[in-house]
């Protein structure tokens, strides 16, 4: 997979999460995800296309986690997952996905990228549109963790 691509999404991602919601999360190691099994509550999942690659992201967020940004956010926060969370999930896959986008076209790499789709519940399944490994970054706060995937064809 190519880091070329990764990076200004993880870029991205830290960087809504702490203007947005002045929250920060530590990136943890990289890893090699082996099934389509979602590690937290709710994710965002869209899929991306250019000339040099088709893929998607997923950014998944435990309930905690989510809750928490909504309420740093909008100042009010549901007790628990609900529709409110479930489009700010979309929201911020759609930020973070916009401010990837930006970053990668300053280096000549276009991508058409879809609507989010939102799915949350537990243990709920990752769909990716590629072919390619699904690598996942776990990213830490001490209100919760989100963890962003990727998977590009090969």
């Amino acid at each position: 997979m190519n880091v070329e691509y990764i990076n200004p999404f993880l870029s991205s991602m830290l960087n809504v999460m702490s203007t947005m919601a002045q929250m920060e999360l530590t990136p943890e190691k990289p890893r090699l995800k082996k099934n389509e099994i979602a590690l937290g509550d709710v994710s965002g999942l869209i899929g991306m296309v250019s000339e040099q690659a088709k893929g998607s992201l997923s950014i998944t967020f435990e309930a905690g986690l989510a809750l928490a940004t909504m309420k740093k956010m909008v100042g009010e926060a549901p007790d628990e997952v609900n529709e409110e969370i479930i489009d700010l999930v979309g929201e911020i896959t759609n930020m973070v996905t916009g401010g990837a986008k930006r970053m990668l076209s300053e280096k000549g790499i276009e991508f058409d990228m879809a609507t989010p789709i939102v799915v949350s519940g537990a243990d709920h399944s990752i769909h990716h549109k590629a072919k390619g490994p699904i690598v996942i970054i776990p990213l830490k706060n001490e209100l919760g963790r989100a963890y962003i995937e990727f998977s590009f064809d090969e």
